[in-house]
């Protein structure tokens, strides 16, 4: 696995499922989906909260890609429960790096998850991309040993206090490649 990208959302402030919206007629999970394939992260994890997203969303996404769906054993229980879980998978812990995703950022590009990417250093457990006011930690590529170890200790708090306080590095990134859609606002 390269990439896990988080789908279990309830979508509640948008009111209605975000990773099937389209924009430029094509649905946000399948763009952020193809910016992780272009960045060269495939296999992409995907964890949804039921079997019948699998279904929506692969119909969505299309045949083209290199995906591994996976079941929140939490449903809804939120992207910390679902990180920590897909982290314990073996095959992710051998993994040195993994890149984190959301279905509701549907400007990323791949040149954003290569970036982290050259950027991280050997030291970091984390490197989080940020426009210089908002950290977006729900983008970040992490290594999946070191911290798997910091989120086992995880006691609530926001992941983004979380990864400030474990090694780790900043990506400035302009804010709308990492803007998140949470309500018809946003769009």
């Amino acid at each position: 696995m390269k990439s896990l990208l988080l789908a279990g959302g309830r979508s509640k402030r948008m009111g209605h499922d975000k990773a099937l919206i389209e924009i430029d007629g094509k649905a946000m999970i399948t763009r952020v989906v193809e910016a992780l394939k272009k960045a060269g992260r495939e296999p992409i994890r995907i964890a949804v909260a039921n079997p019948e997203k699998m279904e929506e969303y692969a119909k969505a996404i299309g045949p083209d890609y290199d995906i591994e769906w996976v079941l929140d054993s939490i449903q809804h229980g939120g992207p910390v429960d679902s990180i920590i879980e897909n982290l314990k998978d073996p095959f992710c812990l051998e993994q040195d790096t993994i890149q984190l995703a959301t279905v509701d950022v549907p400007w990323i590009t791949h040149e954003v998850f290569s970036s982290l990417e050259n950027s991280i250093s050997k030291n970091d457990e984390v490197i989080i991309p940020t426009d210089g006011e908002l950290l977006q930690p729900l983008l970040s590529l992490i290594r999946p040993k070191l911290l798997l170890n910091s989120l086992e200790n995880w006691d609530g708090v926001p992941l983004q206090v979380l990864f400030l306080k474990i090694p780790h590095s900043l990506l400035m990134v302009d804010h709308v490649l990492i803007k998140n859609v949470n309500t018809e606002f946003d769009l």
